[in-house]
């Protein structure tokens, strides 16, 4: 996917104020408008106007979208990370059903954007780039009557830290317009405490961290949406996580007690006699903490030793003579 230019779309300079931002998309807004203009490729050009401004007129989108921008090489395949809005407070409290979209599930927001036309570069990066994931620009707060707006940022942790809790210091950032216009990044650092048990895309409220309220009113919440980084051992799945163990071959027709890592520390499991790759045994309130806790599931996987040595070669030649096993032998009936 191509990296998209936004300031150079529009033909403005990456310091420039919101108002000449407003004045350039207008005048090519008239030039390009498919009802009127004569020049080639108008409505194509229209749409990419469009979209440029949908981002640079916001100084949320703008200030995330600078951020990406100024590491990106001319030339190179665009694929913006998937934390790459991390550290950014956005309008807004937590979106309904954060962390939880089913697949194919869709948010109102996003069905805009598709009925406007906006390029796969704009989709990738404010409908949440097409994997599964939720925009952090996809909920817009709206101005209450008095008090401040309530803010939103995500907050990444590792899974041993939703395990047990921890206390975080954020440094965050906040986009705002300056009097004359300009953009401006402020920094924002908040303390939080994250109870055990956190789950993916629970929402975490601080009283009173979000925008400033008008004339000196209330101000609003900033609400954390809680990231789970990826483990290297579990696979996360609300509450419950599941490891996959290698065993041996030996410890899989015999059984006996294995030695089993858990987010709480080693604990001994039992494995049945006859147990085949694939199976999954559980280990109950092995899982994230709550009410009632997670489960731990443990995928086996037999492991085949190497034929390595000539001593190993014919254990294996004994073992084929002696049990004269085809594990095949179904699939010719």
């Amino acid at each position: 996917m191509e990296y998209r230019d936004y300031y150079k779309i529009l033909g403005v300079s990456r310091t420039a104020t919101a108002d000449e931002i407003k004045k350039s998309y207008r005048r090519l807004a008239r030039k390009f408008h498919p009802d009127v203009s004569k020049e080639k490729d108008a409505e194509a050009k229209f749409k990419q106007v469009q979209e440029a401004y949908e981002v640079l007129k916001d100084p949320e989108k703008r200030a995330a979208y600078d951020q990406l921008g100024s590491e990106w090489k001319s030339g190179e395949q665009f694929r913006p990370p998937p934390d790459w809005a991390t550290g950014f407070e956005f309008r807004g409290g937590p979106r309904p059903g954060a962390g939880r979209r089913g697949p194919g599930q869709r948010t109102g927001q996003e069905e805009v954007f598709e009925e406007e036309g906006f390029s796969d570069f704009f989709s990738s990066l404010f409908r949440g780039g097409g994997g599964g994931g939720e925009s952090p620009f996809a909920s817009a707060g709206r101005r209450r009557e008095g008090p401040g707006r309530d803010h939103h940022a995500v907050v990444e942790i590792d899974l041993e830290e939703a395990f047990t809790g921890t206390t975080r210091t954020l440094e965050l950032k906040r986009p705002q317009l300056k009097p004359d216009g300009t953009l401006e990044v402020r920094p924002h650092t908040v303390r939080v405490t994250i109870p055990p048990g956190v789950t993916e895309g629970q929402p975490i409220r601080l009283g009173g961290q979000g925008e400033p309220g008008p004339g000196g009113g209330r101000a609003g919440d900033l609400y954390l949406e809680v990231h789970i980084r990826p483990h290297r051992l579990f696979q996360l799945e609300g509450r419950d996580v599941t490891l996959t163990l290698p065993i041996a071959p030996w410890e899989a027709a015999l059984g006996g007690p294995v030695t089993v890592p858990t987010l709480a520390g080693p604990v001994e499991m039992n494995i049945p006699a006859g147990a085949q790759s694939g199976q999954k045994l559980r280990l109950r309130g092995r899982g994230l903490p709550g009410q009632p806790p997670g489960d731990q599931y443990v995928q086996l996987k037999v492991v085949v030793p190497p034929a390595n040595s000539p001593e190993a070669q014919a254990l294996y030649e004994e073992m084929r003579r002696i049990l004269a096993f085809d594990p095949r032998a179904d699939l010719m009936r």
